[in-house]
């Protein structure tokens, strides 16, 4: 069965639901409630409860989720446990979690480097159970416009605001021999502030 541990740091509720330090879900929120939703959906019906006295590695990835909320760059390592979804959908949130910090990327980037359609990579990110460490507030729609975002779209902007690095020039990151272009955040801000 798997844990769930959720912390309430400045206002934000981090969550984890693990078992033996594999990661099944992630979720930050705006209250406790939403956070236990969202993990509990993470792993439907394996759910052994919420950890009263939590372990340090729940700890540890709820500081993590946190700094990655903050917009910290982070260099994590977590065994992400997936057996309820597809090949595909593993493929699209591995490639989101390469987008590093400070960077943006499309639906439709996204889809030419693993393959399908924007539409079929928007659904999957929708879904995202590992938020905020499979980053899907960085992924946009092709005019690099924000798109949806479940916590809403100001949201979205303010995780973005918290991730400018100042860099000037997009890149191309290399996944299983193709690439996926990835854009400065401060693009996707300019737009947004335009509006």
């Amino acid at each position: 069965m798997v844990d769930i541990y959720v912390e309430n740091a400045e206002g934000v509720w981090y969550g984890v639901a693990f078992k033996d330090e594999k990661v099944y879900g992630t979720t930050f929120a705006s209250t406790e409630k939403n956070a236990l939703r969202s993990l509990s959906e993470c792993v439907q019906h394996d759910v052994s409860g919420q950890s009263q006295k939590p372990t340090q590695f729940a700890k540890d990835v709820t500081a993590l989720l946190k700094d990655m909320y903050d917009g910290k760059n982070i260099n994590q390592n977590l065994t992400l446990k997936s057996e309820r979804l597809s090949k595909y959908a593993m493929s699209v949130i591995d490639a989101v979690s390469k987008v590093p910090t400070g960077y943006v990327t499309s639906y439709g980037e996204v889809a030419k480097a693993v393959g399908g359609g924007p539409r079929a990579v928007g659904q999957i990110m929708a879904r995202n159970p590992f938020a905020p460490v499979c980053p899907c507030h960085r992924v946009l729609r092709s005019d690099l416009t924000l798109g949806g975002y479940g916590g809403g779209l100001d949201i979205k902007l303010a995780f973005l605001k918290r991730e400018k690095r100042g860099y000037k020039a997009e890149k191309e990151i290399v996944l299983n021999g193709k690439k996926l272009r990835v854009f400065p955040v401060e693009l996707a801000i300019r737009k947004a502030e335009e509006g």
